[in-house]
């Protein structure tokens, strides 16, 4: 163990109540860094997961319209056949898709309705916990945090799209933050909305072989009227409106938790050095050269981010395990860059809280010292 580090280690735990508080601040500091990372990354996988999970290798909308949520897309049904003689389309599917509530008694949600035709090969949900994924006339499946909060289960009436459907499925893992996720029968759907004879999306399953992109430019060229995307840029789009949604707020609170992070472990770090300057003056008698004690310092620093950030990760991660546990829909999902941005925003602070300590230990005069220590 070098001398450096030695030297260090031996400062910081000196005075435990001053390190607990050192390296807490910074842990809380980070893990609120790394939560609200790990909240924005839930909530883009939340609202991507359909469109990753439905089964289509290119998604067709309404000319213009890139992404699923808050848009609407409205297709003339002869799109359907169009898109299925493009070279290159194994098969494809139909949904319609329109945000509205599901209640039961007094409990309301809002919740993207999907509406699937007899036989598709796309687009169904995926994961059920209890029941049927098949929707036929006048039935509907809902995520079960929703079936939770309200108090129903399988066999249950909620009222959806002006009507009533029986429920005959639980999902999970199709619910956001931000909404819920029901799905209805086709014939269903266009009944309780007017039945107009149209649809929002295609699926397209692409043929062995072949590229959704190519595909996707393919439909774009021959079908008019559309806009085809691939399922990688879809989910791209989809990612792009959380950013432009939260982007001001979590700037804001990572900016907050920098800062308060930068003042505790200055403020520690600035403190405990203080505490020893007689000891830095000894040093410096018995031939210790500044850049030495710097170094010192700098690794007290280093040491509190280091076993803070190791103590935030770990309170995050707990508490993702915890979330993902109980029917709320708030998944935190811990990204590598995340883990590299807050452990690059870290390493910033333990250098900016060394800064002043620094300009301390230069100071120190070992003569002032040792003239202190004399007896009168």
């Amino acid at each position: 163990m070098s001398t450096t580090l030695l030297l260090a280690r031996r400062n910081m735990a000196r005075n435990r109540v001053r390190l607990l508080a050192s390296v807490g601040g910074v842990a809380l500091a980070l893990s609120l860094t790394l939560a609200l990372d790990a909240i924005y990354a839930g909530v883009a996988n939340q609202l991507t997961t359909y469109i990753e999970r439905a089964g289509a290798d290119v998604w067709v909308a309404q000319q213009g319209v890139r992404n699923l949520h808050m848009v609407a897309s409205s297709l003339p049904e002869t799109v359907v056949d169009a898109v299925g003689l493009v070279d290159g389309v194994a098969a494809v599917t139909p949904i319609i898709e329109a945000t509205d509530t599901i209640s039961a008694g007094d409990v309301r949600a809002v919740a993207y309705v999907i509406g699937l035709p007899v036989g598709g090969s796309m687009g169904d949900p995926w994961d059920i916990v209890e029941g049927s994924a098949q929707v036929g006339p006048g039935e509907i499946t809902v995520d079960r945090g929703f079936a939770a909060e309200a108090g129903v289960r399988v066999g249950d009436m909620v009222g959806v799209l002006g009507g009533e459907a029986r429920i005959v499925g639980l999902s999970k893992g199709m619910a956001s933050l931000i909404n819920s996720v029901a799905f209805v029968s086709f014939d269903d759907f266009r009944a309780m909305r007017g039945g107009a004879p149209v649809i929002s999306f295609v699926l397209v399953r692409v043929a062995p072989g072949a590229s959704p992109e190519a595909v996707a430019t393919a439909i774009e060229r021959l079908v008019p009227g559309v806009t085809a995307q691939s399922r990688t840029d879809f989910v791209a789009q989809e990612r792009r409106i959380v950013t432009d949604m939260s982007a001001d707020v979590i700037s804001i609170m990572s900016a907050v938790g920098f800062v308060v992070a930068l003042a505790v472990v200055a403020l520690t770090v600035y403190v405990a050095t203080l505490a020893r300057r007689r000891e830095f003056g000894v040093l410096k008698a018995l031939g210790a050269r500044n850049r030495t004690l710097y170094r010192v310092v700098l690794v007290q620093a280093t040491l509190s981010v280091a076993v803070g950030f190791v103590i935030g990760l770990a309170f995050t991660t707990g508490l993702a395990l915890v979330l993902g546990r109980t029917d709320l829909n708030l998944e935190l999902a811990i990204t590598s860059a995340s883990l590299v941005k807050v452990g690059l925003f870290a390493a910033i602070i333990a250098g900016l809280a060394a800064i002043l300590p620094i300009r301390q230990v230069a100071r120190v005069d070992p003569a002032v010292v040792f003239r202190r220590r004399a007896p009168a």
